[in-house]
């Protein structure tokens, strides 16, 4: 069995849906998949502070300023002026005109008299926001008008192995000795039949996310592993900035739970941090911008704090600080704190960091376009160069929406002029060759490699980076992926095995690219070679 479609889009968060939604309604024929059962399960889903738009007094250059400040001035200069130029457009004529999503209003104005917000290494109130879920309404209002649309074919529960490439996936011996490549779409094993079948297009987009799952403590949605990277990678097209991993500085700290994400947004509305001695520290490590520092800066001074107070966590103190109804304002973290035990409105949140938004990837330019004919690449997997060394708050949602748009246009226009694959060469793609048939997957074996990696990402490639720690790093993991390797070789193809070879390749690409970078700054930053002597200590 095998599928063909005008586009193929992996991925169903933000970037993805826009880039399907956009191509569908000019008339493109779209195949949508995602690996989970339930496709609102993205890391969009999960977004809490907001989307930047434009503020009162705002303009495109202070919004540049902003974006370059936050990423040590490593960002692609085009990028960034693409997006605050373009950006908000596309929010706009897209969020706010075609889907007619809920953002928060000013009380008792209509129209689009939004109230706007302020996060982190912003220099003006500029962002929209719903509630603290705002990611979760923008997904919803994507997703049905995905659902509504006749041009799309969503499939569930269909997970992408590989890219099919011309030089390495055709019958036609003569494609190999083209001196381009060409991405042919897919292979992807369809989780409950337990089969794989190829889906060929004209164009393939990866919407598949980040990797913030590779580490022990995240804020992303499970399985998201840098599937994505990897196979990109694998089919030849270029990689970049992959050692810059960003930690969000504040996630509920409850030992033994799944780290819960308390928005930026509560620390743009006043709240502040404290050690567990009472003292409120961040003007010592930025006077300036204190607890609206950028967030490298903050994840690096909360990891201080512990090191230096011995203490396995610090304290967000909201109650004290934030003027607003804070039930109203924040209703998603006053009631999970609520479920731990926490009210906010009267005491302190323990909070650590935990890696959040994934800065490198697949390199791609202003309209997704990457190295690799016939593939595009959007929103978290893409590194747009947007983000340089440090992602400024609530910007990445804005990526998503304005690269999965202008992607969809740019593969528009390209099938609309006749740029298409004829039949043959898409016909010539191979079918899958099935892998090993020994009955041996252990579920033991696998949570048990799972653990070694994502401790060795946490321990060793986090938020401090020593070279003896990374150089550890990758001589383990290599060694790991050795032998999962010959296991995923001679095991039935499944969703567990895919997830663990894929997430042990993107582990070992980030520590490769961290040790070859020796310059600290943003999110990749290397301790001092004197005077370390205590590694990030141990949440439980």
């Amino acid at each position: 069995m095998r599928k063909e479609t005008e586009c193929l889009v992996i991925g169903t968060g933000i970037a993805g849906a826009t880039c399907a939604l956009t191509a569908a309604r000019l008339g493109i024929k779209v195949c949508l998949i995602t690996k989970r059962s339930d496709i609102f399960a993205t890391n969009t889903n999960r977004a809490q502070g907001g989307i930047v738009y434009r503020g009162n007094g705002d303009s495109s250059e202070m919004l540049v300023a902003d974006i370059v400040r936050a990423g040590r001035g490593i960002n692609s200069v085009e990028a960034v002026e693409f997006l605050a130029n373009r950006g908000p457009e596309v929010v706009k004529e897209v969020l706010i005109d075609q889907l007619r999503v809920d953002f928060t209003h000013l009380t008792g104005s209509e129209d689009e008299d939004f109230d706007l917000t302020r996060e982190g290494a912003h220099s003006v109130n500029r962002i929209l926001y719903s509630a603290d879920n705002t990611g979760e309404v923008i997904e919803k209002a994507l997703i049905e008008a995905v659902k509504a649309q006749p041009n799309v074919e969503v499939i569930t529960e269909a997970t992408a192995i590989d890219l099919i490439t011309l030089h390495h996936h055709s019958n036609d011996i003569q494609a190999s000795y083209q001196l381009d490549n060409r991405c042919l779409g897919a292979y992807v094993f369809l989780n409950r039949k337990k089969e794989v079948i190829p889906i060929l297009a004209q164009d393939t987009v990866l919407a598949t996310g980040g990797l913030g799952d590779i580490y022990l403590h995240t804020t992303n949605e499970k399985g998201t592993v840098g599937d994505g990277m990897v196979m990109a990678q694998r089919a030849g097209a270029r990689m970049i900035n992959m050692e810059f991993m960003q930690f969000h500085p504040t996630t509920l700290y409850i030992p033994g739970a799944r780290r819960f994400l308390i928005s930026e947004a509560v620390r743009g509305e006043g709240a502040r941090l404290k050690n567990l001695r009472g003292e409120y520290f961040m003007e010592r490590y930025n006077p300036e911008l204190k607890d609206l520092a950028p967030r490298d800066e903050v994840a690096r001074a909360i990891w201080e704090e512990m090191i230096h107070n011995s203490e396995d966590h610090v304290l967000l103190d909201i109650g004290g600080f934030v003027d607003e109804d804070i039930p109203a304002r924040f209703p998603t973290i006053y009631a999970k704190c609520r479920e731990a035990g926490i009210d906010i409105t009267r005491e302190p949140a323990p909070v650590v960091p935990a890696a959040h938004y994934f800065c490198g990837g697949v390199h791609v330019d202003v309209r997704g376009r990457t190295s690799l004919k016939g593939l595009h690449a959007i929103g978290e997997v893409s590194c747009t160069g947007l983000h340089g060394a440090n992602r400024l708050a609530s910007t990445s949602l804005l990526e998503g929406l304005t690269w999965g748009y202008y992607a969809a246009i740019d593969i528009t226009e390209r099938i609309n002029a006749g740029k298409t694959v004829n039949a043959a060469v898409l016909g010539s793609a191979r079918d899958w060759i099935p892998t090993g048939f020994m009955e041996n997957e252990d579920p033991a074996l696998i949570a048990q490699d799972w653990m070694a990696i994502k401790n060795t990402m946490w321990n060793y490639v986090g938020i401090v980076r020593t070279p003896p720690r990374l150089k550890r790093a990758i001589e383990d993991m290599r060694h790991m992926y050795l032998r999962i390797e010959e296991f995923y070789k001679e095991t039935p193809v499944s969703k567990d095995i895919i997830s663990l070879f894929q997430g042990t390749a993107s582990a070992i690409m980030v520590a490769e690219a961290a040790l070859r970078n020796r310059s600290s700054i943003g999110c990749h930053y290397l301790a001092p070679a004197k005077g370390l002597e205590s590694s990030y200590p141990a949440i439980r």
